[in-house]
């Protein structure tokens, strides 16, 4: 296979400790170890916190160009994502210029989605453009009221219609986000494919630092990872509180970090109830490893705008999972078609404790079916084929 010059565009990447920048560091590696050489335009680590850490962080054979250090977020999750949008096209803007000749590939990482469509008119024809959609940002942005909103609807309409077009190829992450995008968008089919997200957790060796938060003798629902609105957080709080008063020696862990988080952490006075910052990379399999139940929870409405990344590593974990999601989403199909356990289409409080009372009573110490179908479903081996095969 003849080497080639990637360019990787997204703000995430190691060591940001959400799966978005685990994802894309894996990729990245996979992708140098095949013998191409490959450039990331990305920020310092921000996420979830939204508070910029300055990282000098480099990978043999790499070439990793940061920018944002000194950005400062704001607190209101519209500025934020905008002000995110705005430097990041200046940076992409700045650097562009200095590598487009010394590229053959360049995928950007969608969202976010301005700092692409900026830099389209820059952008050589001899240059592949494979864009690798996690999200559909234009789903999430429906859910929301008001003339600001439906401005800012306009634009991402207007943005991500626009990329979309642009590229020789686009990677979904999910058949229902391509589906949703070919028709929205009057897509070519041709150029788009589906690849599920990879497992980027292996099974390696088991820590054992987090004994005093997860005590043998409890049983330990747990919700992991970043924590915004598409995650429905009020609501993820109300049915932990419920149903800790319903279901006895049990512990409900929030393994987050951001405003969101805080937010309810302040709030919170249930004793039952724990919330503790992210673990470190070293700690994520103990972490799964000493979960009773791994929460997997779905805004209502917004099932088609993404497929969560971390899904194939609780699968491949073992992880007993609770996945709350829309009727129909591709998260319930995939449940149902490989006896995956277990998946809910409705947020009733009721109804989700009496779900969770059940896997506490038949729940399984490794769901070995989950590994299989992880490993079945979920590899980076595909996803590398399908960025390589496409002629240059």
């Amino acid at each position: 296979m003849i080497k080639k010059r990637i360019l990787i565009i997204s703000p995430f990447f190691s060591p940001e400790p959400i799966s978005t920048g685990k994802f894309n560091t894996d990729l990245v590696m996979a992708l140098r170890d095949k013998g191409n050489i490959v450039t990331v335009l990305c920020s310092h680590p921000f996420y979830p916190s939204w508070k910029p850490k300055k990282s000098n962080i480099q990978i043999e054979g790499i070439t990793i160009i940061r920018g944002g250090g000194n950005i400062r977020y704001s607190n209101k999750t519209i500025l934020r994502r905008i002000i995110l949008e705005l430097w990041y096209t200046f940076f992409i803007l700045r650097n562009i210029f200095k590598l487009r000749k010394k590229i053959d590939i360049i995928i950007p990482v969608f969202p976010p989605s301005l700092a692409f469509y900026t830099i389209l008119p820059f952008i050589k024809k001899r240059i592949v453009k494979i864009g690798m959609v996690h999200d559909l940002q234009e789903v999430y942005a429906s859910n929301k009221k008001g003339n600001i909103q439906r401005t800012i609807r306009f634009f991402i309409h207007k943005i991500e219609k626009q990329v979309f077009k642009s590229c020789d190829r686009l990677i979904f992450l999910s058949n229902e986000m391509k589906e949703m995008a070919s028709s929205h968008y009057n897509l070519d089919e041709q150029k788009l494919v589906v690849q599920y997200p990879f497992i980027t957790y292996k099974n390696d060796r088991i820590t054992n630092d987090l004994e005093n938060l997860m005590p043998k003798d409890k049983m330990h629902i747990v919700y992991s990872g970043a924590l915004g609105e598409k995650q429905n957080p009020k609501q993820l709080y109300s049915f932990f509180n419920q149903s800790s008063n319903n279901i006895n020696n049990t512990i409900y862990h929030f393994f987050s970090q951001g405003t969101i988080f805080n937010n309810l952490k302040s709030q919170n006075d249930n004793n039952k109830i724990k919330f503790h910052d992210l673990v470190p990379s070293k700690n994520v399999e103990e972490l799964y490893k000493k979960s009773t139940v791994q929460i997997i929870p779905q805004l209502p409405g917004t099932s088609i705008g993404s497929l969560p990344s971390k899904l194939p590593n609780l699968l491949n974990a073992g992880c007993t999972i609770l996945a709350i999601t829309d009727k129909g989403s591709e998260i319930e199909k995939l449940f149902k078609k490989y006896n995956l356990n277990t998946v809910v289409t409705l947020w009733d409080n009721e109804e989700l404790c009496t779900v969770l009372e059940n896997i506490l009573e038949k729940r399984h110490k490794e769901n070995l079916n989950h590994i299989k179908i992880a490993q079945k479903l979920f590899n980076i081996d595909s996803m590398l084929n399908k960025i390589l095969t496409i002629n240059t």
